[in-house]
């Protein structure tokens, strides 16, 4: 516990609600904050944050992608993938495209620079995948990463 001036103490990470006594759902915003923060460090020196990590991930998995794919794939706004997707164009890292169909659409691809860019992305963002699975068997592993995709997909996306 921290002890802040006249007030309560403050449990740190990992005590009281903030431990194995939490909510599961404050302890996955816990989690994802200070998974955040690291991968913002891992990639600062890169000029990558980790949401322009996200889109160009999903850009070179799925190719092809609108904005409009992009914001409900990666959970972001469209406002805020448009100006990330702006942001890797300028710097070279995805090209738009227009839709072979639909006029109006521009369809995203990750360019070679974006793509050398994105392995060393990867490289660092390995090294905390494998810090956060550290000590776990890959059957504990599976259990955690099935349980995490049953979360997300009991969140009611539209099909």
């Amino acid at each position: 516990m921290v002890k802040r001036g006249d007030g309560p103490a403050i449990p740190r990470p990992g005590e009281g609600k903030r431990g194995e006594a939490g909510y599961f759902g404050y302890l996955l915003r816990q989690a994802s904050g200070t998974y955040r923060l690291r991968m913002e460090r891992a990639l600062a020196d890169l000029e990558v944050t980790p949401p322009q990590f996200t889109i160009m991930t999903m850009v070179a998995a799925y190719p092809g992608l609108s904005g409009a794919d992009l914001a409900r794939l990666t959970l972001l706004t469209p406002q805020t993938v448009s100006v990330i997707v702006a942001n890797l164009e300028r710097a070279g890292s995805v090209a738009r495209r227009p839709h072979p169909v639909h006029g109006r659409i521009q369809t995203l691809e990750i360019t070679d620079s974006g793509k050398a860019l994105l392995a060393r992305c990867r490289e660092r963002v390995q090294v905390l995948e494998r810090a956060l699975a550290a000590g776990l068997s890959p059957e504990e592993a599976a259990v955690i990463r099935r349980w995490l995709a049953a979360v997300a997909a009991e969140g009611g996306e539209p099909d």
